[in-house]
């Protein structure tokens, strides 16, 4: 059974020229944009590479203070990269449904569809020099990671902590993107949504509580 969610209504706002083309997808709220942010473990990293093709490393991240850090090797093509040219591009993303055929048999192969949140940032990198701006981010690196787990704090005296370097990367343009079938009428979400309900996969509960659904017991008593 599934009951209806009003808290799951988007407000897209026109921001300048470089708008979001399916603007009812796009993400402005920030604290939407912390929140997939905060979920998310693995962020891939996008440099210019020495050929002039973009080169992608997928990293551990925290986002902290508005920027994105990670931690790093000394030496790799990435921070050759980085040196040689700044910018970059960080993106992340959580994948939700896969809307399969068994939904619509009849229907158009093109009606196959992914549902997922992500966010994807413009920026430039460099690595962190200072070292207690440093320590700061491996603390929240660890923190984020093994969230409840007691540790001993990450100091400018930690010897594993002098073997690695942490970039910075500070933003210029964020952007948040989802899709949720937010184009689709109520009750086109209300029947996805009832047959994530049903199916009841990886991702599935997450996508129809997005869509502005919630998976109840079926004989939980609605109020």
């Amino acid at each position: 059974m599934l009951t209806g969610l009003s808290s799951c209504e988007f407000h897209i706002v026109k921001k300048g020229s470089c708008a979001m083309r399916r603007k009812h997808n796009a993400i402005t709220d920030p604290m939407e944009i912390e929140t997939i942010l905060s979920a998310s473990r693995i962020g891939r990293l996008a440099t210019v590479g020495q050929d002039g093709f973009p080169y992608i490393t997928p990293v551990n991240f925290v986002h902290l203070d508005g920027n994105i850090y990670f931690h790093s090797a000394p030496e790799g093509e990435k921070l050759d990269n980085i040196a040689r040219d700044p910018r970059v591009c960080f993106e992340v993303d959580i994948p939700l449904s896969y809307l399969d055929m068994a939904f619509d048999p009849k229907g158009p192969v093109c009606h196959l569809h992914q549902f997922y949140h992500c966010v994807i940032m413009r920026g430039t990198a460099s690595i962190v020099l200072d070292g207690q701006r440093k320590v700061a981010a491996l603390n929240a690196l660890v923190a984020k990671h093994e969230p409840g787990a007691r540790f001993d704090p990450v100091t400018e005296d930690t010897p594993h902590a002098g073997a690695c370097v942490v970039v910075e990367v500070r933003p210029t343009k964020v952007t948040g993107k989802r899709d949720v079938a937010q184009n689709k009428s109520v009750e086109k979400r209300a029947a996805i949504a009832e047959y994530l309900n049903h199916r009841n996969g990886p991702g599935d509960r997450e996508a129809a509580e997005a869509m502005g659904f919630r998976f109840v017991a079926e004989d939980a008593t609605e109020h």
